[in-house]
């Protein structure tokens, strides 16, 4: 023990020094130190001891002393606390603090402490420490704020920062509490009394200063504050006043305690009534007055003395946050919890809402229920209402709380559902999701539930094997049929379009009666098709109908019969039509019949759509309550709550009809004349050719008119004619997308050269969209409205503040220097000068060109100034230069001086006026007068009055420039004003009394004319940053589009940030910046190349020299943090988020201090001029931001992370240190409790850095279990949100960024929430994404462009016309009381809601939000950047689709949606990739059908006797195929949005580019990654979340990883089509030879090679034959080590394959596996039959002597791998038995080859046949595994599978290994992966190979 305590002691230490050295030079806020920081969760949660520790800290050096009695008091109240020390840390944490007391007592050198005087000690301090700090004026001054009202940002003469007051008053609340323990063992005479009578003083006093240090969110309401002016706002005020306690509620118990320094308000009621939690009370009441405040201030009430709450305000609030529950108990029928609106008061109104937000506070995953909540709501709302008329309030539980009663029993139930989902693998069907619970609400039924609500009951019942509770109304069956069910209307209509068009076709374009006849088949075709939908309603539903309502079971059982009835009967009518025409009689009895049946069945399914989703009938639907028209609607289209009203206006309606229109008219009019029409001649040929010969035993088309032949032709034509309605979709969008992006005026500045031209008018364009008009109303000096020249110097005035800080934003990321911060800042304006000052950047060169034009001047003044005005930024150079020398001179001299500087200018003026200046002025002398003022002003700028005389010598060297060589002779002899001038010069008292500048407007003209003479260079290139041109470009772009106008501050609508964090990376480590990978990178090294001009910036900032080593910079503790947040603002890092989104509160801070708001009054102060200075230290700004603006990172594992000291935590902890702003919601388990029977409790927690820079924990919400049921994003949202504020929330990944800049229109993008953008107000807005991770590789350029073009191009379409955008886990804000009312912004059932984020758009839609999207804002966004990560990316996306396919969501909405508007929903979610995966699928019809040609040998007989005239539509086809599979579909969005934004020549240039970097191989290879994962997805499940990484991609990717991530999903797939390729050319006929052949499968031997090499085309050091040899053995390796238990699959092959095998988990997955395996045995049937050996016998027998063959040879494979292990005697007999066999193999090979007709081409067709044959075999054995186990089998079948995958892999291995041979193969490759940085100066050859010398040198 005692060796642990002097280790202990010696980590203490060490840990001290550290944290002093690390707290020396940081520029943030102070982090605990030593022992403070290690105070264990269980005694700082109960206690003060880390404040009091801290306070130790703060004194030790003032007084030892009193900082060890401290000390002594916290082991005490630890010690007591926990004597035994069971909790965690708690043990490790007293023995460190008994180290620190012994190292106190130690520096006393032997004296001996009186501990009996320690109580005198310390009150001696505590008096002496509040007197130094002047504490008792603090607290009257606070006291006379609070009692006026009003309050000063200077604190009187206080002046005291907010960080020093709350430390100060921070220890002193420390001191106190230890006094106050030790004073109970003190003299009550003497020290003992004074200490109580102090302690009562402060207790009596309405302000102490507890209040200072009472942890607040917002607001502080538990205390007031003297450091937050919040609670002065005259909103916020009534607010508070809004919700205090009234007469008219119930008396309170007398024993009630109201927490904190407040008064009782109706949260104290609730509280206790309903047993509420008081941490979730704490955070309603603030999340409620905030609410109240806000919605006052938007209706712009004007304040008043006493401001109250406008009854506008509480209905407002009361019908947004109550709709759902109105709209709830409308759709049930049920009376509303009140009787009317208008029978019930304000206070009511506020006090119910206030229920409800209490209720979802503490509903935890309940909160995914919000019917369910309405359910709770209405029975505690009725409570509520009964105890509201009693006098006295009682408890409605008892002593239970809300939590224990009402939540924990459906929580129960949830989480035993949620067990039964089997981690994700279980079956959809098996168990009750989030949405199943929910949707037992939608009945009324759920009412005999009761109150409270029964446990016996169906709903609360647990699952149990034998018995369970079914699903609720939808069951998510695993199967492709769920699409026909969901857009069956999309598929009757193909399929009706594709028989009506084939028949006109084959009736050769000639519509005749016969003809019409023939068409009318489409009528059976409809009824069969609509009655396999009904069939598929009643099978599907499987699984709910013991719980599904009794309606819905009767509408499923009627429109089955119906369907059925109608099918029989419309098909029997159109058989006897058929005979009809047949007998050729004029009796049409029957076809009139039909025609009026059809007639009859079409108008009424017409009528009935056209009332149910034609926008102008819909209302007329709505107000019909006839029961008979009521019947037939619900038959028509299932009534649920959700989707009701799924209609647009008109307008609207008739834009994306007319869209569709267009689509459909291409789509077939190309499938009519080039697929189906040339198909019908050679069809009509094929089906009457005689009796032909086949090649094989055929068993289907020997006397069957060639069916298979013809399916064979027409199956590829239908798979693209089923897929190419997308193209058209996609060329279509494009075309529309660029057209609405044109009228957006998108692109219109698209170089910085157009930013210069038009720069003057960006001061105009902003102060109309972005300046409110409260800054618009601020007058300026003795400026006239009139004049235009005022105007635009007043907008430039208003323009200024906010574009330097622009600019100062860029410089603080580096993305500028320090020059060019300089040239691009624009002056205030504010001054005198009488035209306006432009940035130097503009002007910058100018005046020595105009100096130029001077000198070369021979013609007229007017002449001269035409050609400088020809540059406009010239002339206001010019005239600025004039203006700035005339002001400087004049304030510079007096007397005699200023008459000379008066009178010389009075000429010059007099001389232009005249137009006679090139003869007044001597022009030529112009750059001698230049050189003297540069001289001038030189020295002037160094502000150093000391250089008067140089100045005066300055001067007087001016003086004789001009006076004897500027101005003309004429003009000195006319002048008496001279001889005065002159006589002062001789007396050398002209100029012997300067003036120095000290006037701030003068200084800045010296500076700023001093820069406009001497900068030479031009500012064409400035910024040279690309991505700052790019922000700035876009900036300005934005300022001329149409937004709302922007709202003071103190009126907008306040939002929240919200983002979910996990483990990922929140600042890189200076060790994770200096780590070196394989080929000697460091992340370090990679981002200085890659960011060279940005690194040399970051150096310049922190006053370092440019040759700089990373080393000096790690030296430095201050210089080091630089770095770590230089480096991690480049990665995709959390630090990088939060810097971004905290601009948000910096751009309010800025709006809110320039619109100068004056608290106490609702006005705006009239200030004279306008400038930011010290904007971020205003108290009142800061105020108003955080009142409007709220981020919350709900970091999940954050508790975790800090118990166990993660780096991760320490990071978020220094990020909520620099931003006051930033709160950390996370999930704490508490896991101190020492009952073995008691479970884990857990909290949902918020915190943020108090003024030590320690977490300080503001609410703890205990949680009914562990929060995580569902999915793991969504359920760390949900249990976080309670902790969001105002109106709107914007959901943020951690892979984000934001800028200034955008921040800045953040008020004009929520005005949106109140513009009209259809039917319904926005409840999404959608906002464009910058992907800023394309320049780090082609592949990263290649997603870039892709993604963007899916952002803006495609999104813009998709929210106007077609009005189906969704939400795509984008940045998107949220209306956010719409959506906390409606189940949040995702869902969260396990697997099924993989893709949480898309399923908050699809609830928004169904529940009638409206999904808008918006160009003026942009938000920064990371992508994945190297091939594997963006494979695993696109593998979970499709999974998640795969998902969506069986989901309720897309089931509701491809029903509920009108026909045209379902179109663009199912082409823009799961459609993409259905159409994506036939792509794939048409390459294999194709194949497998030339393959049964080439087997059957048909193909040579038909093409000999049809000609094949069906070519033509074969061709389009696969062209059509082909252009799908490179991606140029996919590029077409992507070339319009190039077109659009950065101009036709560059966007030409940029697809060039791409094609040379082969984009093509890489979006077909994505099409093999989405197609497999999209169908395994659908086929057996198996989706998940994958973690792609983010971090930069400059490593080589082993050989053997890329085989794991890529063997199932491409390699195989690749390998099977070859195999068919090679049986096409080598039995395949092809009338034009090999011309034909490559023509045919170009596109198919394209997808083999892609699918093959692109994981190794895109391999940095991919063809390196170092790394090339270091792969092989790494494979090789792998696949030869054994498995086991804990053995991973990266390390074992047997492992690996074991893995990739859990997909098949059901036997509807087995049966469907053996289906798909049975394709592989076609090759062996057809090949026997094409042996020399077999000839011309198709007898079936040979196939049978085949399989003789077959398992001969793997039985003579099997003697050779056997091995016994057991007996050593075996062995050599073994081997004799081996040699022999191998011997006789050959032999028997030998000798069949010489006597028989077997010739050696058949050996390799016999390998050719047994190859896929064998693995169609291990197919089937992996899927029916267990039986193959049963039967000893299973071994043998692995060591085949070995075989297999070691075969594929050396063919793909050997290519890779030849190119490695050539060294200009890899110099190659880096240049086409790492062109990008190429351009950018990154020398990636020198880098992959890590040659850093060369690179230093």
């Amino acid at each position: 023990m005692v060796r642990a305590r002097e280790n202990w002691e010696k980590l203490v230490r060490a840990t001290l020094k550290r944290e002093q050295q690390r707290n020396a030079g940081q520029g943030h806020a102070r982090v605990p130190s030593g022992i403070a920081g290690a105070v264990p969760p269980s005694l700082a949660q109960t206690t003060n001891i880390d404040l009091i520790l801290q306070a130790a800290d703060e004194i030790q050096s003032e007084d030892p002393n009193v900082a060890r009695i401290l000390c002594e008091q916290a082991y005490s109240m630890a010690q007591n606390l926990d004597p035994n020390s069971d909790g965690r840390g708690v043990l490790q944490f007293k023995t460190g603090l008994l180290a620190i007391i012994k190292q106190k007592l130690a520096k006393k050198d032997g004296v001996r402490i009186d501990r009996n005087r320690d109580v005198e000690n310390l009150w001696k301090f505590y008096q002496h420490y509040k007197q130094r700090h002047r504490v008792d004026d603090i607290q009257r001054e606070e006291q006379r704020l609070q009692e006026s009202g009003t309050f000063s940002s200077t604190l009187g003469e206080l002046k005291l920062k907010s960080s020093e007051m709350k430390k100060i008053i921070a220890t002193l609340r420390a001191l106190v509490e230890v006094l106050e323990a030790l004073s109970k063992d003190a003299d009550p005479n003497g020290v003992g009394g004074l200490i109580m009578e102090e302690l009562r003083k402060m207790k009596k006093s309405s302000v102490t200063l507890s209040g200072e240090l009472t942890p607040y969110n917002i607001i502080p309401l538990e205390a007031p504050s003297l450091t937050n002016p919040i609670r002065i706002f005259p909103e916020v005020k009534a607010a508070i006043s809004a919700i205090r306690y009234t007469d008219q509620f119930p008396r309170l118990p007398a024993g009630y305690r109201v927490s904190g320094q407040r008064d009782a308000d109706m949260f104290d009621l609730l509280e206790f009534v309903f047993g509420f939690q008081k941490d979730n009370v704490r955070n309603q009441r603030e999340n409620i007055v905030l609410m109240i405040a806000n919605k006052q201030s938007q209706l712009g009430i004007p304040a008043e003395t006493d401001p109250k709450i406008d009854e506008k305000t509480i209905n407002e609030v009361f019908l947004k946050a109550l709709d759902n529950y109105i709209r709830w108990c409308r759709y049930l029928r049920i009376r509303l919890a009140w009787n009317s609106l208008e029978a019930i008061n304000r206070d009511r109104k506020l006090i119910l809402v206030s229920l409800y937000f209490l209720i979802w506070g503490e509903a935890a995953n309940v909160r995914f229920l919000p019917e369910c909540i309405c359910y709770i709501f209405h029975h505690m709302a009725k409570k509520l209402d009964a105890i509201l008329d009693h006098l006295e309030a009682e408890s409605a539980y008892g002593s239970a709380t809300f939590l224990e009663k009402i939540i924990c029993p459906i929580y129960t139930i949830l989480e035993a559902e949620a067990q039964e989902n089997n981690n994700g693998k279980a079956a959809h069907s098996a168990w009750r999701n989030y949405d199943d619970f929910n949707e037992y609400f939608w009945s009324p039924a759920c009412f005999e539930l009761g109150w409270p609500m029964r446990t016996e009951s169906p709903f609360l019942q647990k699952p149990k094997k034998s018995k369970r509770t079914g699903k609720s109304s939808f069951v998510e069956h695993r199967t492709f049929f769920h699409l026909y069910r969901s857009f069956h209307r999309l598929w009757i209509f193909l399929a009706l379009m594709f028989q009506a068009l084939t028949i006109i076709a084959f009736n050769h374009g000639h519509i005749n009666l016969s003809t019409f006849k023939t068409i009318l088949s489409i009528g059976p075709s409809f009824v069969i098709m609509n009655f396999v939908k009904s069939c598929l309603d009643v099978l599907l539903t499987f699984g709910a109908y013991t719980t599904a309502r009794g309606m819905a079971v009767s509408r499923l059982v009627m429109r089955f019969f119906w369907g059925g009835l109608t099918s029989v009967f419309v098909t029997y009518l159109y058989l006897k039509v058929l005979q009809e025409r047949n007998n050729s009689s004029d009796n049409s009895l029957y076809f009139r019949i039909y025609l009026l049946v059809l007639g009859v069945y079409a108008g009424l399914r017409l009528f009935l759509a056209l009332l149910l989703k034609f926008p102008a009938c819909h209302s007329l639907s709505e107000m019909s309550d006839q029961s008979f028209f009521q019947f037939f609607k619900w038959i028509y289209q299932e009534r649920y709550y959700v989707g009701r009203g799924l209609y647009e206006r008109m307008g609207d309606y008739c834009r994306y009809v007319a869209f569709w229109l267009v689509v459909l008219a291409c789509k077939f009019t190309f499938a009519y004349f080039l697929q189906i029409r040339p198909l019908v001649k050679p069809t009509n040929i094929i089906i009457h050719l005689p009796s032909l010969t086949y090649s094989w035993h055929d068993l289907i088309s020997k006397n069957n008119n060639n069916v298979l032949t013809v399916v064979s032709l027409w199956a590829p034509v239908v798979a693209i004619y089923v897929m190419d309605i997308h193209i058209w979709y996609t060329v279509m969008s494009a075309i529309v997308g660029g057209v609405i992006g044109a009228r957006a005026r998108l692109g219109e500045i698209r170089s910085i050269e157009m930013v210069h031209k038009r720069f003057e008018s960006f001061p105009g364009a902003f102060v109309k969209n972005l300046v409110s008009p409260q800054i618009k109303r601020i007058p300026f000096s003795g400026q006239s409205t009139q004049d235009s020249q005022d105007m635009n110097k007043a907008y430039a005035a208003m323009f200024a503040p906010f574009w330097n800080e622009i600019i100062k934003s860029l410089r603080e990321e580096d993305f500028i220097s320090n020059r060019e911060m300089d040239l691009l800042s624009i002056p205030s304006n504010a001054g005198s000068l009488r035209l306006v000052q432009w940035p130097l950047f503009l002007l910058s060169s100018k005046i020595l060109l105009a100096i130029d034009l001077a000198l070369d001047c021979e013609d007229t003044q007017t002449d001269l100034w035409n050609r400088i005005c020809r540059d406009e930024y010239m002339a206001y150079a010019v005239k600025e230069c004039y203006y700035s020398v005339e002001k400087i001179l004049y304030s510079l001299v007096d007397n005699e001086g200023r008459l000379w500087v008066d009178r010389i200018f009075r000429e010059i003026n007099n001389s232009i006026v005249q137009g006679s200046l090139v003869i007044t002025l001597s022009l030529k002398k112009l750059p001698v007068v230049l050189s003297r003022l540069t001289a001038l002003t030189g020295l002037l700028i160094r502000n150093d009055p000391e250089l008067a005389k140089g100045a005066t010598k300055a001067l007087d060297d001016l003086y004789d420039v001009v006076t004897h060589e500027l101005v003309s002779s004429d003009l000195r002899e006319n002048l008496d004003t001279w001889n005065i001038v002159a006589r002062a010069r001789n007396e050398e008292r002209l100029f012997s009394s300067i003036v120095w500048p000290n006037d701030p407007e003068i200084k800045e003209l010296v500076k700023r004319l001093h820069l406009l003479l001497t900068v030479k260079d031009a500012a064409a290139n400035v910024p040279k940053n690309l991505e700052a041109r790019r922000r700035l470009e876009f900036f300005t772009n934005s300022l001329f589009m149409d937004m709302p106008s922007a709202k003071p501050v103190s009126e907008m609508l306040p939002f929240s940030v919200f983002t979910p964090y996990y483990s990922e990376t929140v600042l890189y480590s200076s060790s994770e910046l200096q780590k070196e990978n394989e080929d000697g990178i460091s992340i370090l090294f990679y981002l200085q190349k890659i960011f060279p001009d940005e690194w040399e910036n970051f150096l310049e900032r922190i006053g370092r020299g440019a040759s700089t080593g990373d080393a000096e910079l790690q030296e430095s503790s201050s210089d080091s943090l630089e770095l770590r947040f230089w480096a991690s603002y480049r990665g995709q890092t959390l630090a990088r988020t939060v810097r971004g989104m905290m601009y948000y509160r910096r751009a309010l801070m800025l709006q809110s201090f320039l619109e100068s708001r004056s608290l106490g009054v609702d006005n705006f102060s009239q200030n004279n001029f306008i400038t930011s200075q010290d904007f971020e230290s205003s108290r009142e700004s800061r105020a108003q931001a955080d009142l409007k603006f709220t981020y919350v990172v709900s970091c999940q594992i954050y508790g975790q992370q800090k118990q166990r000291k993660a780096p991760e935590a320490a990071d978020i902890a220094l990020l909520l240190q620099r931003n006051e702003a930033l709160r950390v919601a996370f999930i704490h388990v508490d896991e101190s409790t020492t009952d073995a029977n008691t479970s884990r409790v857990f909290y949902s927690k918020l915190v943020k850095a108090d003024i030590n820079g320690k977490d300080q924990e503001i609410y703890s919400i205990k949680l009914p279990g562990d929060p995580k049921l569902g999915e793991g994003k969504p359920e760390n949202q949900n249990h976080a949100i309670i902790f969001t504020r105002g109106d709107a929330v914007q959901t943020i990944d951690m892979n984000q960024d934001n800028y200034l800049e955008e921040a800045m229109k953040m008020r004009n993008l929520l005005e949106e929430f109140h513009a009209n953008h259809g039917l319904r107000p926005p409840s999404i807005l959608g906002v464009r994404e910058h992907v800023f991770t394309g320049s780090v590789s082609s592949l990263a350029w290649f997603m870039s462009n892709q993604e963007t073009s899916f952002v803006t191009l495609a999104q813009r379409v998709l929210a106007n016309p077609l009005k189906v955008r969704m939400h795509y886990g984008h940045p998107d804000v949220f209306d956010r009381i719409f959506h906390i009312t409606r189940g949040g912004i995702s869902k969260a059932s396990r697997v099924i809601n993989i893709s949480e984020d898309i399923y908050a758009g699809f609830n928004s839609t169904l529940r009638l939000g409206n999904i808008t999207h918006h160009e003026y804002i942009q938000v920064g966004k990371g992508r994945d950047v190297g091939l594997n990560q963006i494979a695993l990316f696109e593998g979970k996306v499709a999974g998640g689709n795969g998902e969506q396919v069986l989901s309720r969501d897309i089931y509701r909405l491809g029903q509920l949606f009108d026909f045209f508007r379902m179109l663009s929903f199912y082409f823009t979610t799961v459609g993409y990739y259905v159409c994506t995966m036939m792509t794939v699928l048409t390459v294999y019809i194709f194949l497998y059908g030339r393959a049964y040609l080439a087997f059957s040998g048909l193909d040579e007989s038909v093409s000999e006797e049809a000609k094949l005239q069906g070519n033509t539509a074969l061709d389009a086809a696969l062209n059509a195929q082909f252009l799908v599979q490179i991606g140029v579909f996919t590029a077409v969005p992507m070339i319009m949005g190039f077109i659009l934004e950065l101009g036709l020549l560059k966007a030409v240039f940029s697809f060039i580019t791409m094609q040379l970097q082969l984009c093509s191989v890489f979006f077909t290879f994505s099409l093999g990654t989405r197609t497999h994962y999209f169908g395994r997805t659908i086929l057996h499940g198996g989706a998940k979340y994958r973690a792609t990484g983010r971090g930069f991609v400059v490593r080589h990717i082993k050989f053997a990883e890329n085989y794991r991530l890529y063997s199932r999903s491409h390699f195989v797939k690749a390998l099977e089509v070859a195999l068919l390729l090679i049986v096409y050319i080598a039995y395949g006929y092809a009338e034009g030879g090999a011309v034909t052949y490559i023509l045919v499968t170009f596109s198919s031997w394209f997808l083999v090679i892609s699918w093959l090499f692109a994981p190794y085309i895109f391999n940095p050091s991919g063809f390196e034959w170092q790394k090339t040899v270091e792969d092989f053995d790494d494979w090789t390796s792998w696949l030869l080590y054994k498995g086991g238990v804990g053995v991973k699959g990266d390390n074992s092959w047997e492992s690996w394959w074991d893995e990739e095998q859990m997909h098949i988990q059901t036997l509807r997955g087995r049966i469907l596996e053996t289906i798909l395996s049975a394709r592989f045995f076609l090759f062996q049937y057809g090949i026997v039959y094409k042996l020399h050996l077999t000839g011309n016998n198709t007898s079936l027998g040979i196939y049978g002597f085949s399989w003789v063959v077959l398992v001969g040879i793997v039985l003579i494979f099997k003697i050779f791998t056997y091995s016994p292990r057991k007996s050593a005697d075996l062995q050599l007999v073994l081997r004799f038995s081996q040699g022999v066999a191998s011997i006789g193999f050959v032999a028997a090979v030998c000798i069949v080859v010489a006597f028989t007709s077997l010739s050696i081409p058949d050996l390799f067709a016999s390998i050719l046949a047994f190859i896929p044959t064998g693995w169609g075999i291990l197919s089937l054995a992996i899927t029916w595994r267990k039986i193959v186990w049963s039967l000893g089998l299973w071994d043998s079948v692995r060591e085949f599978a070995r075989m297999y995958d070691a075969g594929m892999g050396v063919i793909i291995f050997a290519p890779i290994a030849f190119l490695s041979w050539f060294p200009f193969i890899s110099t190659f490759q880096s240049r086409l992966l790492f062109n990008q940085a190429f351009s950018r100066g990154l020398e990636i050859s020198i880098i992959l190979a890590g040659n850093k010398a060369n690179v230093e040198v």
